[in-house]
């Protein structure tokens, strides 16, 4: 598609103006927080923590991080004042604002795989990639190595992958800096109609949401809302989408976050 203009994002503060509810939806690396070759050091952008908890008191409105992270990972980096939903592992887990968590359950040939992919383990990282273990994947990381070493990883594990039964419900994902091999069942596109059927059901007279995300594992999120929300693709540079419009990290992001919150606080009954 084309890249986005302002128009969309102009009618969407007209509509969120006068929205009785809304949800705001965001992806957490590359969108809230910059990647790092170490995920695990991979913190907010100054100011993203502040404003969440802002935007978390918005009593008419939902905060949620739909995060590709597991939710073990996620919280530690996450410092706000108030709970806040949060999905992790592509939507597989989720933690209510009450703490409670919940999984989807993994057939027994998928966790049988992920043992074999797990095995590879000592010949990646002898190649310089590194592996990271969630509850429903494996992800295999080279951000920071020179392109052909990447290009030789990603050869080595397509190699691998081919060797690995369809049936057994594992999928190739690629992100920014890497390959995810995950189980099959659960995207942020089952996140997002999860919400709206939320939505739907508590506020039949109408709401309003956003979803903010950079990667392809958003593209899911972006096709699942369509024209029942704005998408946004929060990147620099930009790429082709179905996000409706664009943003580049982080001042643009923090610019988003800081009208919604003007907007919210001031709109108009």
């Amino acid at each position: 598609m084309q890249r986005p203009g302002s128009a969309s994002l102009d009618a969407f503060w007209e509509q969120l103006a006068t929205a009785g509810n809304a949800a705001l939806l965001l992806d957490y690396d590359g969108t809230l927080a910059p990647f790092h070759n170490d995920p695990a050091q991979a913190y907010p952008y100054p100011g993203v923590e502040t404003l969440l908890d802002h935007l978390n008191r918005l009593a008419s409105d939902r905060v949620i991080i739909v995060s590709g992270r597991a939710l073990d990972h996620l919280r530690p980096l996450l410092k706000l004042h108030r709970p806040v939903e949060m999905w992790g592992s592509h939507g597989r887990e989720r933690q209510r604002l009450d703490g409670t968590c919940q999984a989807l359950p993994i057939p027994p040939q998928t966790r049988q795989a992920l043992t074999t992919v797990e095995s590879w383990q000592p010949a990646i990282e002898a190649l310089g990639g590194r592996l990271e273990r969630k509850p429903s994947s494996l992800a295999f990381h080279w951000r920071g190595l020179p392109e052909a070493r990447c290009a030789r990883l990603r050869e080595e594990l397509q190699d691998r992958f081919a060797g690995i039964d369809a049936s057994a419900g594992l999928l190739w994902h690629e992100f920014n800096g890497g390959i995810e091999l995950r189980a099959a069942g659960a995207d942020k596109g089952q996140v997002i109609r999860q919400i709206l059927a939320e939505q739907d059901a508590s506020f039949p007279a109408g709401h309003t949401l956003a979803y903010l995300g950079d990667d392809h594992t958003d593209e899911d999120a972006f096709e699942a809302l369509a024209d029942r929300g704005l998408g946004i693709l929060v990147r620099d540079p930009w790429r082709p989408t179905a996000a409706r419009h664009w943003l580049r990290p982080p001042e643009e992001m923090l610019q988003f976050l800081e009208q919604w919150l003007r907007v919210r606080n001031t709109r108009r009954s």
